[in-house]
């Protein structure tokens, strides 16, 4: 994914703290307070447990692992890796995520990666592995993690994704990301893409001099964006464009058609708009018009003697959702954006 001479450029302290802001793990806004940071690691062995660490506070007393109300049970279910004890154990420490796996396991993981990796797979090639790997062990029971935010999320082949960065950004275009708040640009992504990987990434800062005076109306204030991506890297594949708040409101929104009623109401602007991108879209509206039928079909009577019907109607719908992104490009990318992101 990495040209040998890739360059980052653009990037202030401030405008790369702001940009991985926005990928943090956040707390939904309809779930209740906001949660603890951080995550708990268990390390057991023979119905020990070694090592108890907690990813902002360091390590912790491994007899803290245990808990008093549940007695024995609640030891071996830690010792064992269960989920269930591992949201306890992330509760009693205040942690949003915690992690089981026992001695030895990282050592196996890097062992069967060193076994099967060869020399002239690229970075593609080499994290799929390494995550195909975990699968494996997680499977086996090495490891184990709460919450299961991934579970039977499939993991893709490197032509997958290779397939998918064709239909996205072809060879000697770049994709852009620009946010926008308070009348001015917040942050802004740009990404160029030369034979099979990407040779820049460049963040706002190598941008906003081009941009001049903004209007205050992003809606508008985005085409000098564009305009200054397309001198300075070259043609643009894909470009996403939207306020700060709505792109972060829609990062954690699960609902069907949501991101296809912000891209129709242009709280969120793609231009150009790549035929996979479209393809989506069309079937998050689908998505959302099988909510709606069945929402409808339950409430009005009469329809609901049409039968036959309108089973055909859900069952079209239905295969159309169905064979959403994740059956086209392997992985459906907005559901594992959703798991990454909330809390």
């Amino acid at each position: 994914m990495l040209t040998p001479n890739v360059r980052f450029e653009g990037w202030t302290t401030e405008a790369w703290l702001r940009f991985l802001r926005l990928w943090q793990p956040r707390a939904i806004a309809d779930r209740g307070p906001k949660p603890a940071q951080g995550g708990v690691i268990v390390v057991h062995d023979d119905g020990e447990v070694l090592k108890l660490l907690h990813t902002r506070q360091g390590r912790l007393d491994p007899a803290s692992a245990a808990n008093p109300d549940q007695g024995e049970a609640h030891a071996l279910a830690l010792r064992n890796g269960r989920p269930s004890a591992l949201a306890q154990l992330a509760r009693v420490h205040g942690a949003s995520w915690a992690l089981g796996m026992r001695l030895g396991a990282l050592d196996e993981v890097m062992e069967r990666f060193g076994a099967r990796a060869r020399r002239g797979d690229d970075l593609t090639t080499q994290s799929l592995m390494l995550v195909g790997i975990a699968r494996e062990m997680f499977d086996e029971g090495a490891i184990t993690a709460w919450p299961q935010r991934f579970r039977g999320v499939p993991i893709p082949t490197p032509q997958v994704v290779r397939r998918t960065l064709d239909a996205i950004c072809p060879d000697g275009r770049a994709i852009a990301l620009g946010l926008f708040d308070a009348g001015d640009l917040w942050t802004a992504f740009v990404a160029r893409r030369r034979g099979a990987a990407f040779d820049v990434f460049a963040g706002p800062d190598e941008l906003r001099p081009a941009l001049g005076l903004l209007s205050g109306d992003w809606r508008r204030d985005y085409r000098h964006l564009a305009g200054a991506v397309e001198d300075r890297y070259g043609p643009l594949g894909f470009g996403c464009y939207a306020e700060l708040e709505t792109f972060r409101a829609l990062q954690t929104d699960g609902r069907p058609g949501a991101w296809s009623r912000a891209v129709a109401v242009r709280d969120v602007v793609i231009a150009p708009m790549p035929t996979g991108v479209g393809m989506a879209l069309g079937f998050d509206s689908a998505r959302f018009a099988l909510k709606g039928l069945i929402s409808l079909t339950g409430r009005i009577v009469p329809v609901g003697l049409l039968g036959p019907m309108v089973d055909a109607a859900r069952s079209r719908i239905a295969k159309l959702t169905g064979k959403d992104v994740g059956a086209l490009l392997g992985f459906d990318p907005l559901a594992v954006l959703r798991g990454l992101l909330e809390r």
